[in-house]
């Protein structure tokens, strides 16, 4: 019909107009202004629930890392509101600068007489439990028909324990200074085996074969070079400091240096998490270091700077606002969809706790290292996986292993439920003290 075609044409011929062009594009500045503005409520709201969460933490011993990651679960895997897929390659630097951030906060509040009384069960903590880890996990992989390597890089990856769990929480507990430092160190040293392990493993897969000697040799140097890196930096910037504060606005330049520090060690091939726990360590140390006639006096006659009280509040109000959106993003990467890897993860995360009791009872039962049997006990109760095995999670699926899905899909889920372990074991040994 001649009349409903004019009608027609007339509709297309107004919508083609600059003036309904205009009403077009506005509607939709507006609908991009109204999400835009949701979405900025929201982070408030997320900070303001982040601090209840830490004064519910601080009263019931409930992580507020597992509360967070609730909200992530509602966001993504429920509701299907975020996906990971929407922060495109932002998450993985998200999650290394939130790593970093908290490594070097939590050195700043380690002595060296604390570190030295604390270092020998450290390391035998550190080594028996990733290796044991490993080993276990790569054996119940076997079980389930999963390739050996795949299985051993699944057993690495989960190896160490969460540096955004543990110090935190070793923070509310009363545990003894020196039980709490090797929980703590052991968190940032596992750290590192993780990473050189796991890349080791994906190396070995993509090639074929592994070369022992090579990855002893990356340890090693992973953990020396990248200490003495750290502590050479921490000296060179406290010299440094006392000018920069009288730069405006320069309160931010000593995380910034932090991150140099880190990219300058990954760049040589050395552990940039370990540079930056050591950078912590030397300016939490310096004044130490100085009055012990440390070469350090010999080069330079001045007194060197510290961090000061308003500084490390700063550095610690980073910590807490990285750490909120790191472990929301946790909750949102996690996929529900998908029963066998939640299932396998359930199982792993089991066994890893069983084995945890008698590998602090092996690892601290030397008198020599004297821990209290209170501290054994929280020890053995707190195994969270975190932001190092969120990280390594996501390398099988980039580089395209087969069944690199599945292992992040897996690695997520005990992601979640050591925490959960984690939360429900530490209020139960803190009553059992008590009594």
């Amino acid at each position: 019909m001649i009349l409903p075609d004019t009608i027609r044409q007339t509709l297309d011929t107004l919508a083609s107009a600059p003036a309904a062009q205009e009403v077009v594009r506005q509607s939709a500045n507006a609908d991009a202004s109204s999400n835009t503005g949701l979405i900025i409520a929201f982070i408030g709201l997320l900070i303001f629930a982040a601090h209840l969460f830490t004064e519910i933490f601080s009263r019931k011993r409930i992580p507020d890392v597992l509360l967070l990651m609730l909200i992530g679960l509602i966001l993504g895997p429920v509701f299907l509101l975020v996906k990971p897929e929407d922060l495109g390659p932002v998450a993985s630097v998200f999650t290394t600068i939130t790593l970093v951030i908290i490594l070097f906060q939590s050195g700043t509040e380690l002595n060296f007489n604390t570190l030295l009384n604390s270092i020998k069960g450290t390391a035998r903590l550190t080594l028996i439990n990733f290796f044991i880890t490993t080993i276990m996990v790569a054996l119940l992989g076997l079980i389930m028909k999963v390739d050996f390597l795949t299985s051993l890089m699944l057993g690495a990856i989960l190896g160490g324990t969460s540096s955004a769990v543990v110090i935190p929480l070793v923070s509310q507990l009363k545990i003894s200074e020196k039980g709490g430092t090797i929980l703590i160190l052991e968190s940032a040293f596992s750290d590192v085996l993780c990473i050189v392990f796991a890349w080791a493993f994906l190396q070995a897969i993509l090639s074929g074969a592994m070369n022992i000697g090579r990855v002893i040799g990356e340890i090693l140097s992973s953990f020396i070079l990248a200490t003495v890196i750290g502590i050479i930096a921490a000296i060179l910037w406290s010299y440094v400091l006392d000018r920069v504060r009288h730069v405006k606005n320069s309160i931010l330049t000593t995380p910034a240096f932090v991150f140099i520090v880190y990219g300058f060690n990954e760049w040589l091939g050395f552990s940039g998490a370990i540079a930056a726990l050591a950078f912590g360590i030397g300016m939490a140390n310096i004044d130490s270091m100085y009055k012990s006639g440390f070469i350090i006096k010999r080069m330079f006659k001045e007194q060197p700077a510290k961090l000061n009280d308003t500084e490390k509040q700063l550095f610690s109000e980073v910590v807490f606002l990285l750490k909120t959106f790191f472990f929301v993003y946790i909750g949102v990467s996690i996929k529900l969809d998908q029963f066998m890897p939640i299932l396998i993860g359930f199982g792993i995360t089991v066994v890893l706790f069983a084995l945890r009791i008698p590998i602090v009872m092996l690892s601290v039962r030397s008198k020599k290292i004297s821990i209290p049997l209170e501290d054994k006990m929280f020890m053995s109760g707190i195994v969270p996986k975190g932001l190092a095995a969120a990280v390594l999670a996501t390398v099988p699926v980039q580089k395209g292993i087969e069944g690199g899905e599945t292992i992040q899909n897996v690695v997520f889920a005990v992601i979640l439920f050591s925490i959960i372990f984690t939360s429900i074991l530490v209020p139960i040994l803190e009553s059992n003290n008590a009594i």
